[in-house]
C-alpha cells in the first residue's frame, strides 16, 4: 500500500532506539524526511546514518526534549512539520509514598507537558496547510494501569485527556489534522529487558524464567517488535488515516482482557 506521504517531513522524538526508531524507520521507508531527537549524541548519530541509507534526508538534534531550547532546535531543523511523533521514556517505577513533588513535576513535564508544547508549536501550521498527523506514543497502562508505574499512569493519562478534546476541535479535525495515541504493551526493547533484569535482581528468580512467564501472559505468546509498531505508526500518519482521530490504539498482542 502506498501511504501517500513521500516527501513529507516528520519530527520523531526518542528516535535513536526502540519504538521511536521503529517509527522513524517505517516513515523513512515511505519516503518521509526526518528530524529526530534523542539524548545520546553517538547513538542518535548512528541511527541517523542508518536512516539516510533509506534515501531520505535526516537531521538530528541531541538533547533532553523536555528542555525548551532542545525543542526549539528540533523544530527549527524541520523545514515543515507534517508529522509529529511524540515519544519519551517513562518515569521510574516505585511507590507513590516515596515520591516527592519534584518527581511528579518531572514526570508531568516529560510525559505530558512536553508533548503538548510540541503539539502547540505545530498543529496550527498543519491545519493551515490542510494536512497533519500527530501520534503520541503513550503506554498500555493508560488503559490498564500498573500500580508501580503511578508516575507514568498519571502523566500519560493527563496527556490522553487533553488530546481527547483538542483532536475534536473543528479547526483541527476539519483541516485533515489527526491526533491519536498509540499504546504499546510489551515490546522487545531495551526498556523491557532492563525491567526483567531489575525484577530478577529483586526477586532472586532467573531472568529467563521471568521472560518466559511474561510471554505466557500475552495471548500472542510473544513480545512485539519495534518494526511492527513502527509500521502501524506509519499507517496512522498516512493519507488513508484521515478519518481516524482522537483515538487510543492498543498494541499488546491481546494482553488487555477487556471488551472496550
Amino acid at each position: 500500500m502506498d501511504l501517500g506521504i513521500k516527501g513529507r517531513w516528520a519530527v520523531v522524538c526518542a528516535a535513536s532506539k526502540g519504538l521511536g526508531k521503529g517509527c522513524a524507520q517505517a516513515l523513512a521507508r515511505e519516503g518521509v524526511n526526518l528530524a529526530i531527537n534523542a539524548r545520546d549524541v553517538d547513538t542518535l548519530a548512528a541511527t541517523a546514518a542508518e536512516l539516510r541509507q533509506l534515501g531520505v534526508e535526516v537531521r538530528e538534534v541531541a538533547g533532553d526534549i523536555s528542555a525548551p531550547e532542545v525543542r526549539a532546535a528540533l523544530l527549527a531543523a524541520c523545514p515543515q512539520v507534517d508529522i509529529l511523533v511524540n515519544n519519551a521514556g517513562g518515569p521510574p517505577p516505585g511507590d507513590f509514598r516515596d515520591w516527592e513533588r519534584e518527581d511528579w513535576l518531572r514526570a508531568l513535564d516529560l510525559n505530558m507537558l512536553t508533548p503538548i508544547e510540541l503539539i502547540k508549536a505545530t498543529v496550527d501550521g498543519m491545519a493551515e496547510r490542510g494536512f497533519g498527523r500527530i501520534v503520541n506514543i503513550t503506554s498500555g497502562t493508560v488503559k490498564a494501569p500498573i500500580d508501580v508505574l503511578g508516575l507514568s499512569n498519571g502523566a500519560r493519562s493527563g496527556l490522553t485527556g487533553f488530546v481527547a478534546g483538542l483532536a475534536r476541535q473543528p479547526r483541527v479535525a476539519g483541516s485533515n489534522v489527526t491526533i491519536n495515541g498509540l499504546l504499546p504493551g510489551s515490546f522487545d526493547t531495551d526498556r523491557l529487558r532492563s525491567g526483567f533484569r531489575r525484577a530478577a535482581g529483586l526477586s532472586g528468580r532467573d531472568e529467563g524464567e521471568l521472560v518466559d512467564a511474561g510471554k505466557r501472559e500475552i495471548p500472542a505468546g510473544r513480545f512485539g517488535s519495534a518494526e511492527e509498531f513502527g509500521a502501524f505508526c506509519a499507517f496512522l500518519c498516512s493519507v488513508h488515516a484521515g478519518y481516524l482521530t482522537g483515538q487510543n490504539l492498543l498494541l499488546d498482542g491481546g494482553a488487555y482482557p477487556g471488551t472496550f
